[in-house]
């Protein structure tokens, strides 16, 4: 089953069309064809091989909304013609403890992601959503509500449900004060999410200039974490704080922002360690740092069908997918806002 894809053929050479293969439609597959994906930063760590786990060929994209054409034999929950989502993984045991509470980004033999995973059928590497097709067990395939416009609803596949799970998962309730850090692919999610659930959300930004628009998406304060009196000002409001900052940084600052008994939630993963915080202040006041990595196909689903009751995608620019190196180069000098979608109709094969 010959498709087009954008194809990684090595960690230098620019993305370039050619065609892949898909497996067989098992029993329990759903062929999706592909309408939007949108660009993670781990696309392009992983197409540049920027942690040295990249198998090529590489199709990335985990970010996948499109509409179901084939279903196989055994598969009972999507039909052809139903709107989908596929997110970063596509398979895991099934077995352990963890799949077995519906928690499957925690797998005890890791699961298998969207594209470099191995596929258990062929023993070939997955295929992202870089692509025409895809194919997914339908376990591993949500439902996006028909309310929401679609290329927004991209990026909830990854960012919106990395941020969700943790606030589900700490039980953040409406009344809490939330901090997010960095106002990102990721951060502008957790600022909409955490102010739809009726949070009072604080964003901690470097950039002055960012204000304007986290007040646009739910904050009601904004802290520029380079300001010491604002930080100061913010010392023991907090009860939670999403961190979406991927790149090395002081948590002591923010850990101060806390109160008693509050928690820091790590979602962001540095190329290199954080320095290591002060115990004293964590000890004294009970604080706690966690760390949070995506989101179960069962929260996927209920973070969807949240966002289409309150009419939540991400801010977005949409490309075409001859475009994506340019998007690449923007993204490492941060210049989006907030995430880039590709749109697979009008990308040229």
């Amino acid at each position: 089953m010959k498709i087009n894809a954008l194809v990684a053929h090595d960690a230098v050479q620019p993305l370039s069309s050619g065609q892949i293969a898909l497996r067989p439609l098992q029993q329990q597959d759903v062929k999706i064809e592909i309408l939007y994906c949108g660009v993670c930063h781990s696309d392009l760590h992983m197409a540049r091989n920027e942690w040295a786990v990249s198998r090529y060929p590489l199709v990335p994209g985990h970010e996948i909304v499109g509409r179901v054409v084939e279903t196989g034999a055994d598969v009972t929950n999507f039909k052809a013609g139903d709107v989908v989502g596929v997110g970063v993984m596509v398979d895991s045991c099934r077995e352990c403890h963890f799949c077995q509470q519906q928690e499957e980004q925690y797998c005890e033999s890791g699961f298998v992601a969207t594209y470099n995973g191995i596929d258990k059928y062929t023993g070939d590497s997955t295929w992202g959503g870089y692509a025409q097709n895809v194919v997914v067990d339908q376990h591993f395939v949500v439902s996006v509500p028909q309310t929401l416009p679609l290329a927004g609803v991209a990026p909830l596949l990854c960012a919106g449900v990395t941020v969700w799970s943790p606030l589900r998962h700490f039980n953040v309730k409406a009344g809490d004060k939330v901090g997010v850090v960095g106002l990102g692919g990721l951060g502008h999610m957790a600022v909409k999410l955490a102010s739809a659930m009726g949070a009072e959300v604080t964003l901690f930004t470097t950039s002055p200039g960012k204000g304007e628009d986290a007040l646009r998406l739910g904050a009601t304060r904004v802290v520029v974490s380079r300001d010491a009196g604002q930080m100061a000002a913010a010392q023991t409001s907090l009860d939670f704080i999403v961190d979406c900052v991927s790149a090395p940084h002081d948590l002591d600052p923010y850990l101060a922002t806390l109160k008693t008994n509050g928690r820091l939630v790590l979602v962001g993963i540095p190329e290199q360690p954080h320095q290591s915080p002060n115990v004293t202040p964590m000890v004294n006041r009970r604080l706690s740092i966690s760390g949070s990595s995506i989101g179960s196909i069962q929260e996927t689903q209920e973070m969807l069908d949240f966002c289409g009751k309150h009419n939540i995608t991400a801010d977005i620019e949409v490309i075409a997918g001859q475009e994506i190196e340019t998007a690449f180069a923007r993204m490492l000098k941060g210049n989006v806002k907030y995430r880039f979608v590709i749109d697979m109709q009008a990308t040229r094969w």
